[in-house]
């Protein structure tokens, strides 16, 4: 192959760098839930799962599992076509229904993954007013960046959660039609968005509010509808997204809004149209998931506690958490290789699957260890994790310590 030089280059700059991407084979049991089997270089092995974003263990819950079973026998596996053939299925529309719904929304459309919701839905919503500038907090999550880019609208960059600067941005741009893009609960520290004072800021200054929920649907707020919910600003957010393949344990995303953005972005958001529809049967299990959630309130529950049982005993450890209160826990590591060998070490000398993130591939000197507590562990896995985890940190030092953003 001519070109092939390139394509090495590309997987040795990234080695390089220390952000090639190299996947550990992983094998989740239904029933079995936090314990799954790693396919070791020495055999199958047995280890406790701590960072699975599936944190109510809704993928192998018997109402969604039974869900999916059923609509296979009744309906097949696949769509059969994009959305304008012959791919909108009923089950698909209930979902829908049922998504709009729990966010109080007049309507809601269905995409892929909830990547391609930011990703092609933020892009097309920029895209159809006039001269929009798009203010994107900082740590925002990568397929709202992209959703940005596609754009073509004037972008500006805020300061993670600063009231202050997004203040300054939108006096700057007076006059000018705005879009503010942010999070409810970002994904690698944890953080909680000020929403209230967003959106008073969106009011003060006519902008539009864009509020990736994904970190909070199913988890937070009355029947999971999210932290704009719990915090009764549900209203005043103008466009909400959220995935089904988290907290529902299903795949998907989705956007809620009113109805004539809906309708407008049903023919000009191409992620949305020039792809199949999503198959009856993740319909099915994400409705049964959504519809469980909205009347159980046990497994959110469990998660709290167990993730604030588990933020205590890593405090009293000594070990550098990051300030919160939600069920993402970051331990802060600094280098990227080193965190990438206390992974290893956890997974290799205590059975634990945990991985390190970081804000973006280029920061390559504030790397986390991002723990996702579940509502399935217990109290002998969280005192293990938190013994494995002291025992790691006398073993590698590192140096790094959590830094308070500008805002904080």
């Amino acid at each position: 192959m001519r070109h092939e030089k390139f394509f090495s280059c590309a997987a040795d700059k990234r080695r390089d760098d220390l952000n090639y991407r190299a996947s550990i084979s992983v094998e989740r049991i239904p029933g079995r839930f936090p314990y799954a089997t790693w396919h070791s270089p020495e055999g199958p092995r047995d280890v406790v799962v701590w960072c699975s974003n599936d944190q109510l263990g809704m993928s192998q819950h018997p109402k969604v599992v039974g869900a999916m079973v059923q609509t296979v026998l009744h309906a097949g596996a696949g769509a059969g076509g994009a959305r304008d053939t012959c791919g909108t299925n009923r089950m698909l529309l209930d979902l829908e229904a049922e998504i709009a719904d729990l966010h109080r929304k007049q309507a809601a459309m269905l995409f892929t993954s909830g990547y391609i919701a930011n990703a092609a839905g933020l892009s097309a919503v920029a895209r159809l007013v006039p001269r929009c500038l798009v203010i994107s907090d900082e740590h925002n999550h990568h397929s709202m960046i992209e959703g940005i880019s596609k754009s073509g609208c004037k972008k500006r960059i805020w300061r993670h959660n600063d009231l202050e600067h997004l203040e300054q941005i939108l006096r700057e741009e007076r006059g000018r039609p705005a879009l503010i893009a942010f999070e409810s609960i970002y994904a690698i520290s944890g953080d909680v968005a000020p929403i209230r004072q967003i959106c008073d800021l969106a009011r003060r200054f006519g902008a539009i509010t864009y509020l990736n929920e994904a970190n909070a649907v199913g988890i937070c707020g009355a029947g999971g509808a999210g932290m704009a919910e719990r915090e009764g600003l549900a209203s005043r957010i103008d466009i909400i997204e959220g995935t089904l393949a988290q907290a529902y344990g299903c795949l998907g995303g989705y956007i809620a809004g009113r109805a004539v953005l809906v309708d407008a972005l049903r023919t000009h958001a191409p992620g949305y149209a020039f792809t199949n529809a999503l198959p009856p049967p993740l319909c099915a299990a994400s409705l049964a998931a959504i519809r469980h959630l909205k009347e159980s309130s046990w497994e959110c529950e469990r998660l709290a506690q167990n993730a604030a049982t588990l933020r205590a005993g890593l405090i009293k450890a000594g070990l550098p958490v990051r300030p919160g209160q939600e069920h993402i826990i970051s331990l802060a590591v600094g280098d990227i290789a080193m965190a990438r060998a206390m992974c290893n070490a956890l997974l290799s000398d205590f059975s634990l699957h945990l991985r390190p993130a970081g804000h973006s591939a280029a920061a390559r000197d504030t790397a986390y260890l991002r723990i996702l507590p579940s509502s399935h562990h217990d109290k002998t896995m969280l005192t293990a994790l938190v013994n494995a985890l002291a025992e790691v940190w006398r073993r590698f030092e590192p140096s790094w310590s959590y830094q308070p953003d500008a805002a904080e």
